[in-house]
């Protein structure tokens, strides 16, 4: 299996959709890992939670985890989507900061944040976001449309 390092070293540099695809699933691979079988279990258990839409379950059971493993990005990651998901913005970016404290290259924390920032209306902050995730994939689908999007509309507010 490849190493993180490895895995966003080649994404750095993918272009195919395709390809950029097969990364983010490599990474999501060793993000999704607890390194403890008991805890993947739990994290298993608010992952069907969260797809199934029972948030505040998934929230019980994502902090549950990362009151066991603090350090464990994804525990903070995917309780930030649930607090998301239940249109609790605020708590959804203090998980988010959580997250890329302990994964600065999470792709999907920072879109997630990019997307908050957006509905909030703080358009320069999306940018900022959005440029860090561009350093991480510069080919992330969509992400150079966003961008321009971006840039036309701060160009329109000046």
């Amino acid at each position: 299996m490849d190493t993180l390092d490895d895995l966003f070293a080649r994404l750095r540099a993918a272009t195919s959709p395709v390809e950029i695809e097969a990364l983010q699933n490599g990474i999501w691979q060793h993000w999704l890992m607890t390194g403890d079988w008991e805890q993947d279990k739990q994290l298993e258990v608010g992952l069907r939670a969260l797809a199934a839409g029972d948030y505040s379950a998934a929230i019980s059971v994502f902090t549950a985890l990362t009151e066991q493993l603090p350090g464990f990005a994804e525990g903070w990651n995917k309780r930030a989507t649930a607090y998301y998901l239940r249109g609790e913005y605020r708590a959804s970016l203090l998980d988010i900061a959580q997250t890329l404290r302990h994964e600065p290259r999470h792709f999907g924390a920072l879109s997630g944040w990019a997307t908050i920032l957006q509905t909030l209306g703080d358009y320069r902050g999306t940018l900022h976001v959005l440029r860090r995730l561009e350093a991480i994939c510069p080919h992330f689908p969509g992400l150079q449309v966003r961008l321009h999007d971006l840039r036309d509309q701060l160009d329109e507010n000046i």
